[in-house]
């Protein structure tokens, strides 16, 4: 199973001191929160995309490929690449370079992001989001996949005759999540391609997780891709830890009352009750993590958000080297030992799709579609 952590790359102030940290200060950061997740044994970082203050995230593979070089195998994603307002030839391109430049260690987090202005920036109509991920998703398959393309859509100009450079990385291209933490549509797109599927339950109750994955599960069954319990899934979390829950909520909920995304709302008590938000020891976050499998299913991968709401870089890699030294260790172990044999323990690899060979249903535009062609001839 995968470790890692997200960020989503907020500039917040300290509530505890007043302190903003300047834009090149909080990038610097995000690296060395990158670099300490490698430290401890994390296998992966990813980053968001916002084009709008105070978030300073707004290229990611510009970020993860300097992380690359500073790095040895960490895989690095995004976890979310925005496929409704970004063109899906820059997509192409752009994580095409990042696999050759990492290696392959390489993976992207599709979504339509929950910023509704960033629409109207890059020439594009909010109402549209749903149709254009599908559109713009079909397209980047087929960019990564066809070495000559004629296409003609609703939402950019037509390509004739178009080849994508540079290709994927040994003609494979990167493993996609789709995240979505609201839209069955989402969930459904995922399942009709055999991708992954990541929902980022920090804000959520379990009742919503249990449901929306269990769509995907359900409907990846249903396109042929393998059992329902066998889909690929991501999970978010969220936690600040302690020696004593009494200590760990002290510290961390200046911070949590004072949050641009949460703050102001709910109690931290009545927040922590209500989502996979945990604030306590490393043995109360192994607990509650173990128990996202109860309701969501046997999972492959797990990431945790560690560096918002203004926390100081030296606080965050303190929770990070808990997270590595304490916690995953544990979580590794139970959770391969309540998994059953049959489904997978990580989600795939550069390393695995290459094994898979050429032929492997990863390779074709629309397996769903072209297996159920087969069956009915």
């Amino acid at each position: 199973m995968q470790f890692g952590i997200f960020t989503v790359g907020d500039v917040t102030t300290d509530p505890t001191n007043g302190r903003t940290p300047t834009e090149a200060e909080r990038i610097q950061a995000m690296v060395a929160i990158g670099e300490k997740a490698e430290e401890v044994g994390l296998d992966v970082f990813a980053t968001g995309e916002h084009h709008n203050p105070p978030f300073v995230p707004s290229s990611p593979t510009t970020m993860l490929g300097y992380l690359a070089a500073r790095t040895e195998r960490l895989i690095l994603s995004t976890a979310t690449t925005l496929i409704t307002t970004n063109d899906p030839v820059k997509i192409a391109e752009d994580f095409a370079m990042l696999q050759h430049l990492a290696g392959g260690r390489v993976d992207l987090m599709m979504g339509r992001g929950n910023t509704g202005p960033v629409y109207p920036w890059f020439g594009k109509d909010i109402r549209d989001g749903i149709p254009l991920a599908v559109e713009n998703y079909h397209l980047l398959r087929r960019l990564w996949r066809e070495q000559r393309i004629d296409w003609e859509g609703r939402f950019r100009g037509p390509l004739q005759g178009f080849t994508s450079t540079p290709a994927p990385l040994d003609g494979t291209p990167p493993f996609v999540w789709h995240g979505s933490i609201r839209s069955p549509e989402i969930a459904e797109q995922a399942a009709y391609y055999g991708d992954g599927f990541f929902h980022n339950n920090i804000f959520w109750n379990k009742e919503h997780t249990e449901q929306i994955v269990r769509l995907y599960r359900q409907r990846f069954e249903h396109y042929g891709h393998g059992s329902a319990d066998q889909a690929i899934v991501g999970l978010g979390g969220q936690v600040f830890m302690a020696e004593t829950e009494a200590e760990a909520k002290k510290r961390f909920r200046p911070y949590f009352d004072n949050a641009p995304v949460y703050g102001h709302g709910p109690s931290l008590e009545d927040f922590t009750e209500l989502t996979p938000l945990t604030v306590g020891t490393p043995e109360q976050v192994i607990e509650r993590t173990l128990g996202f499998a109860d309701y969501a299913g046997d999972y492959q991968r797990q990431l945790f958000l560690m560096d918002h709401a203004g926390l100081p870089l030296d606080v965050v890699l303190e929770q990070i080297e808990i997270l590595g030294r304490e916690v995953v260790p544990v979580l590794r172990k139970e959770f391969e030992l309540r998994r059953p044999e049959h489904v997978p323990s990580d989600p795939p690899t550069h390393a695995s799709l290459v094994a898979a060979g050429p032929d492997a249903p990863h390779h074709l535009v629309e397996p769903a579609r072209d297996r159920i062609a087969a069956e009915s001839n």
